[in-house]
């Protein structure tokens, strides 16, 4: 990604995923002598890192705050069972009332929601910094999703207004934002070789954006891309919504998810209170579950179940805090069955021998409203740009979830005349935003 970028450049971009996040920085030196973006290695061979935060029970603080692991080295402790509190999807929080909530992470330590946020957008700062960014890297372009709550103008101002105050607790001075889908546009524009009209379609862990962006090798070096933006329209609807789906139509149904009790004389059988499921296949609700008190609750539920067995797995899970391990498990048994087929999901570690199987018909079945609204979403992009299917060059791919066959195919039937280019699903938006931020800053 090429611009002409002054050498003592101290400015970054980021791309705050859901599921991943990257860092892009200024190249120092180039063989040509002109100035370029990279993306940093953020873990050993990977150039994304999962937005995922372990805070250790056990530990002291140190200059950085208290004891914690970022990234795969969190899953990695969480899944190893280390006593602690795996955060994750937070950026799903922002524009919601937990933002400027403490919640407990263990050991006695209460952390509010924004600083857990901005912990991490310091840890990418530092890392950026260890490879080589010059300080003090103050200057930060942010990726933000078309909507961070739909239809909520003041909520979705308020989200980004979180999201400024952590990159500022981080440690930048200065910050601008960019939609997620345009940066993703400005890297499909970085190989074009005419101009075209390009529908790009970004659908990660927390949002489903999409842009109408005309795009072509003589407008790139403009700074204002405003009159090339026909349309941004998007949904909070996504791949941390998809592994919920797939989760309470598979995996809670063996826990009692939709099950009835048992029938007594005059009264039919009653359908199982539902709340404990969906805060189960809800990553930043699971912890809520644990509370004592609701345990103690969930436990005096005994007699509401027709089948005791699904009550005695809710409360193993419950009791020996299993809820992330499902949920994990939830979004691998998409995964498996993404490209079409079938999978069987091991939930060996609640009960001996408890297998589920999970075929792509029902996935599809539990997917096919959000899928719906998602490719709804798509033609209302359109609209709102004033064109027609027809009239749509490209078709771009970017995000996680477009790996999830039946929904790229979805999206894509709707402007058969298309080209169809898929993006690096991870790390797209990142180098778009580089490019925007060399732009910005090396003026």
């Amino acid at each position: 990604m090429s611009s002409s970028i002054p050498h003592s450049a101290s400015f970054c971009a980021i791309d705050f995923g859901t599921s991943n996040s990257a860092i892009a920085i200024p190249r120092r030196h180039t063989g040509d002598g002109k100035a370029a973006m990279d993306l940093v290695e953020l873990e050993p061979g990977h150039l994304t890192m999962p937005t995922a935060v372990f805070y250790f029970v056990e530990g002291r603080h140190d200059a950085d705050g208290p004891p914690r692991a970022f990234g795969r080295a969190a899953v990695a402790a969480y899944v190893e069972g280390a006593d602690g509190r795996l955060m994750r999807s937070m950026k799903s929080i922002l524009g919601s009332g937990l933002i400027d909530q403490t919640t407990d992470v263990g050991g006695g330590r209460g952390i509010k929601y924004v600083d857990i946020l901005a912990g991490y957008l310091k840890r990418l700062r530092n890392k950026a910094l260890a490879a080589g960014a010059e300080a003090p890297l103050n200057k930060v372009v942010l990726g933000r999703p078309v909507f961070f709550v739909d239809g909520e103008p003041a909520r979705d101002a308020a989200a980004q207004k979180s999201l400024e105050g952590a990159a500022h607790a981080a440690g930048f001075d200065e910050v601008h934002f960019q939609f997620e889908p345009i940066a993703a546009a400005f890297d499909f524009e970085s190989q074009a070789t005419e101009e075209q009209i390009v529908l790009v379609a970004d659908i990660g862990g927390g949002t489903s954006d999409f842009s109408v962006v005309r795009v072509g090798p003589q407008r790139m070096q403009r700074l204002d891309r405003r009159d090339d933006i026909l349309a941004n329209h998007g949904v909070h609807i996504a791949g941390t919504d998809f592994d919920r789906h797939v989760e309470l139509a598979s995996i809670l149904r063996e826990f009692g998810y939709r099950s009835y009790g048992p029938e007594r004389p005059g009264s039919p059988a009653r359908e199982v209170p539902s709340g404990v499921y969906f805060d189960l296949a809800t990553w930043h609700l699971i912890n809520t579950v644990y509370s004592p008190g609701r345990v103690a609750e969930l436990r005096s539920m005994r007699s509401f179940y027709g089948n005791v067995q699904h009550h005695q797995r809710l409360m193993t899970v419950v009791e020996d805090h299993l809820g992330h391990e499902l949920a994990a498990r939830a979004e691998g048994a998409k995964i498996a069955v993404s490209g079409g087929g079938d999978t069987v999901i091991d939930l060996g570690i609640v009960e001996n021998g408890l297998q589920i199987e999970l075929s792509e018909a029902v996935a599809v079945a539990a997917l096919d409203a959000d899928i719906n609204r998602i490719v709804q979403c798509g033609r209302e992009t359109v609209a709102l740009a004033g064109l027609k299917p027809e009239q749509i060059n490209a078709l771009y791919f970017t995000g996680g979830s477009t790996g999830l066959r039946l929904l790229a195919e979805r999206i894509a039937a709707d402007y058969p005349q298309a080209t169809l280019v898929r993006g690096d699903r991870f790390a797209s938006v990142a180098t778009g935003l580089g490019l925007h931020a060399a732009r910005l800053f090396a003026r």
